[in-house]
C-alpha cells in the first residue's frame, strides 16, 4: 500500500486528500478530492504513469472534503463512495462493510457526530495499517460536534477507532495538530505524550501518517477521558461528560 498525501489550502484550511494506491495491481482511490485545482495535477501525473483510479472516497459531505467531486468527475469516471450526503455519492456503505482496492481491503466504520454522515476507512494490506478519519479524529483532537453529541464522539473514538489495532496509523483531513497540542498542555501540562507531540509538532509541518491509534490514547486528551490530571482540569469524571466539556474548552481557545 502506498500513501501519497495532497496538502490543500494551506495556511487556510490546511486540508489533506490523499491518493492511495495497491503496490501489486496499481489500483488505486482518492481520499476527499476537494480542491481539484490542487488534485488533478497529482491524478495526471500518477494515472500517466500507470495508476488505475477506482472510487472516489469522502470522509463526510463538507465541502472541503466533498466539494471537488463534480470537477474532479469530469476528467475522471469514477463512482463516489462515502457517507448519505456527499456531493455526487454513489454507495454508502454500511458500518463495518468491506470492500476491496486491489489486494488492500477497506472497512467503513460510522462515525457520526461532526457529520451525520461522518465514515472512517480502515485500510490493511498484510502487516500494513492505516485509517483515514476525516474531521472525526485529527492528530491529538477531534472534530467539533456541527451535527452530533458527546456522546456520539466518545463512541466514534474511544470505542469505534480505539478498537483498531494500535499500529494502526492515522491519516486525518486537515493538518491541526499544533492547535491541538496547545489546547492539550492547558489540561494535560505533566502528559509526557503531549511534550513529545508537541516537539514533532514544532519540528515538523506535516504530522499525517506519523502517529498511530496506539500514540493517540496516549496524547490525544480526548481519549485520554480517565486521566486524571484531565478529570481534575475538567471538573468531571465520567468519560461523555469529560469529552462533552473537553470540547466546550477547545471551542472557547
Amino acid at each position: 500500500m502506498h500513501i501519497q498525501s495532497i496538502p490543500m489550502w494551506e495556511g487556510t484550511g490546511n486540508n489533506y486528500a490523499y491518493l492511495v494506491s495497491d503496490d501489486k495491481t496499481r489500483e488505486a482511490v482518492i481520499i476527499d478530492p476537494a480542491h481539484p485545482e490542487e488534485v488533478l495535477p497529482v491524478l495526471e501525473k500518477q494515472t500517466k504513469a500507470g495508476l488505475k483510479l477506482t472510487k472516489i472516497i469522502n470522509t463526510h459531505h463538507h465541502h472541503d472534503h466533498a466539494g471537488g467531486n463534480k470537477e474532479i468527475l469530469k476528467h475522471h469516471k469514477l463512482p463516489v463512495i462515502g457517507g448519505r450526503d456527499c456531493t455526487l455519492v454513489n454507495k454508502t456503505p454500511t458500518h463495518k462493510e468491506t470492500f476491496n482496492i486491489g489486494s488492500i481491503e477497506v472497512t467503513a466504520l460510522h462515525t457520526p457526530c461532526h457529520t451525520q454522515d461522518s465514515i472512517c476507512f480502515y485500510f490493511k494490506d498484510g502487516d500494513d495499517k492505516a485509517v483515514f478519519t476525516g474531521d472525526t479524529m485529527f492528530i491529538g483532537g477531534c472534530g467539533r460536534f456541527f451535527e452530533g453529541t458527546a456522546e456520539e464522539m466518545h463512541k466514534a473514538l474511544n470505542e469505534t477507532l480505539a478498537a483498531l489495532p494500535d499500529d494502526t496509523k492515522v491519516y486525518p483531513g486537515h493538518e491541526y495538530t499544533k492547535g491541538n497540542v496547545k489546547f492539550a498542555k492547558t489540561v494535560a501540562k505533566d502528559n509526557e505524550a503531549v511534550k513529545k507531540l508537541d516537539s514533532y509538532s514544532q519540528a515538523n509541518k506535516e504530522t499525517q501518517g506519523k502517529f498511530t491509534i496506539g500514540d493517540e490514547k496516549k496524547h490525544n486528551v480526548f481519549m485520554l477521558y480517565a486521566d486524571p490530571e484531565i478529570q481534575k482540569a475538567v471538573g468531571q469524571t465520567e468519560p461523555v461528560e469529560v469529552v462533552r466539556t473537553l470540547r466546550a474548552l477547545k471551542d472557547k481557545s
